[in-house]
């Protein structure tokens, strides 16, 4: 019996120490409960203030866009203002204005007149044409500055060379202009693809899968171009799966109607070829991808022979000596410019040995200028970013227009037998002449017809009471192309002359391009000289007369001084009074013919006595 009864003891004592165990339990299991459901009220107020803070922070972004659309609307009705007020300032300066002024002032007093006429005649500083200045917009502020290139430069500027440190002053990438200023593109490139684009169009860069939804509409793109880019925000979205982030942009231009491009550059085409379907237009560097090739070009806002203010060093180097892995595109364009010559190895990319070239280094063991040159036209020749966005647009539908560098050539020939030698350096060009106005015998106009039949020939008597430089003046208002050049009937003028001379427009920012250095011949003493070969790829105060090729509008707002000998004298003091910039070219395509000439002989240097031809043309 005892034994039951402890038995039974034990049980009840389990049963008990049981009993608190799960009352315990119950207590803990309250008290969770209640943990629970207090964080899960603290979750629904975090969602709600998180709710509120992004539909806060969507109200900002709204505000500071619509702050932004506003400044620019600003900043662009007063540029239009200063536009304004400077094309009247312009008017009033004019030289045409200003003779009609003086003519009705003083046309009851011929003293008054002569005076106003005098004075009408003299050179006056034209205004200074009104710039846009920068909007503090977003973009604006996180780059300090929104050209193209403002927030694009080199930052290196020493460069070591066995064991031997070199300063450099940096080349400056520059900002602006834009090629076609009424397109604005959406790019996703890395930064050597984003160089070649950047002066094609107003260019949107830098957003990323977050953001781009709130980037993107302070200025609707109107194509998206996304390149085969390695690394940054958007190379897993475009790699392999597409991501969320790509599906969402697409997205995002599909409803707009933004044209999408896919531009394969890099890497193993299948890698992208699943997001690339996503795309309306598909392009590759390498044919094998069976896509319409876009290959690189070269771009000459940054891919041009203007040198470092440094100069070249005085060596022939390895191109990995030349670019060492560690630096940014905007340096490889310092160092492209800094070697006498580059050792390129067998494999070394196309488009490297054209931007090489296009900057107007010698590749090779040694430096020669002529096969640099030679080798800079051919780079260019091989195609232009310009020309390479002019076929995507194209291609994609899209209006490529912009402006060109046709010439409408002036050609005075007062020596009857200079005539075919004259009309033969024209006809030579491998640059086509938009337009040729000649002033010559009644002859000249058949025979410039049949020597340049692909330019529209105006052709005007000469009158024996006219100036070269009036004649230029008149011939100035019958000229319709963006570019006008000058020729002189007794020099020689190399087949490519024009197609190099027109090429400075491309990446200089001068009104008026020609040649403070280049070859002259001597008839009597048979000799050859070289005038400033220091003087090329710069800025001078003064080029040559008979190498002038202008910006038609500026030549208009200058003229053309009565004078035959020396009106390129005069116009040149005008180019420095006014503010004009005038750049002189390379030394090639051109020489200066005259039986004699002793200014000359005292300040070129003497090349060699026999034909100058074997030198400059080239």
């Amino acid at each position: 019996m005892s034994t039951e009864l402890e038995s039974t003891r034990r049980a009840l004592r389990d049963a008990i120490a049981q009993a608190e165990h799960a009352a315990e339990l119950a207590r803990l299991l309250d008290d969770a409960q209640a943990r629970l459901a207090e964080a899960e009220r603290s979750a629904e107020e975090v969602k709600a203030l998180a709710e509120r803070l992004a539909e806060a922070e969507e109200r900002l972004e709204d505000e500071r866009a619509a702050a932004d659309k506003l400044r620019k609307e600003l900043a662009e009705q007063r540029y239009q203002a200063e536009v304004a007020h400077w094309k009247l300032s312009s008017i009033k300066v004019a030289r045409w204005n200003r003779l009609g002024d003086a003519i009705k002032t003083g046309k009851n007093n011929p003293l008054l007149l002569a005076k106003g006429l005098k004075g009408a005649a003299r050179p006056v500083k034209r205004p200074t044409a009104p710039k846009r200045r920068p909007v503090a917009t977003k973009q604006a502020r996180q780059a300090g500055d929104e050209r193209p290139g403002a927030a694009y430069q080199a930052t290196t500027s020493t460069r070591t060379l066995e064991g031997a440190s070199f300063k450099l002053k940096p080349y400056r990438v520059p900002t602006g202009p834009n090629t076609r200023p009424h397109l604005t593109a959406a790019v996703i490139a890395d930064p050597h693809v984003e160089a070649l684009l950047r002066y094609e169009w107003r260019q949107t860069t830098g957003f990323t899968p977050r953001d781009f939804a709130r980037v993107l509409p302070q200025e609707v793109p109107h194509l998206l171009v996304v390149e085969s880019v390695t690394a940054g925000p958007w190379a897993g979205e475009i790699t392999g799966e597409p991501g969320e982030g790509l599906r969402a942009l697409l997205t995002w231009c599909a409803d707009r109607g933004i044209r999408t491009v896919f531009w394969h550059t890099q890497g193993d085409a299948a890698d992208y070829g699943a997001a690339a379907a996503l795309f309306e237009h598909r392009f590759s560097t390498d044919p094998a991808t069976g896509w319409p090739r876009l290959s690189f070009g070269i771009q000459p806002r940054v891919h041009n022979p203007v040198p470092l203010s440094g100069g070249r060093i005085d060596r022939v180097l390895t191109l990995e000596q030349l670019l060492p892995g560690h630096l940014t595109y905007p340096d490889v364009l310092t160092s492209y410019r800094w070697p006498a010559a580059v050792q390129c190895p067998a494999g070394t990319p196309p488009w490297r040995l054209a931007e090489l070239a296009a900057c107007g280094t010698p590749i090779g063991d040694e430096p020669d200028s002529r096969r640099a040159h030679v080798a800079l036209r051919r780079a260019y020749n091989s195609g232009t970013m310009t020309e390479r966005i002019d076929e995507l647009l194209e291609a994609i539908g899209l209006p490529g227009v912009r402006a060109t560098l046709e010439v409408s050539l002036l050609l005075p020939v007062t020596d009857r037998s200079l005539l075919e030698h004259a009309l033969a350096q024209v006809a030579r060009q491998s640059k086509p002449v938009a337009q040729l106005v000649v002033f010559g015998p009644p002859e000249a106009e058949a025979r410039a017809r049949e020597a340049v039949p692909g330019a529209e020939v105006v052709f005007r008597r000469l009158d024996p009471a006219l100036s070269v430089g009036a004649m230029l003046d008149r011939g100035l208002d019958l000229c319709e192309a963006d570019l006008v050049g000058v020729m002189d009937q007794r020099d020689v003028y190399g087949t490519h002359y024009l197609a190099d001379l027109s090429r400075a427009f491309l990446f200089a920012t001068a009104d008026i391009v020609g040649k403070a250095a280049y070859y002259a011949h001597l008839r009597k003493p048979q000799a050859t000289l070289l005038k400033q070969p220091d003087a090329e790829y710069t800025y001078l105060p003064e080029i040559a007369g008979a190498t002038l090729l202008a910006r038609r509008n500026a030549m208009r707002q200058l003229g053309f001084a009565d004078l035959t000998d020396g009106w390129d004298d005069v116009l040149m003091r005008r180019c420095r009074a006014d503010g004009v910039k005038v750049f002189s070219a390379d030394r090639f395509g051109y020489v200066r013919v005259r039986d004699e000439d002793r200014w000359l002989l005292g300040a070129a240097h003497l090349v060699e006595y026999g034909s100058a031809e074997p030198h400059a043309l080239i």
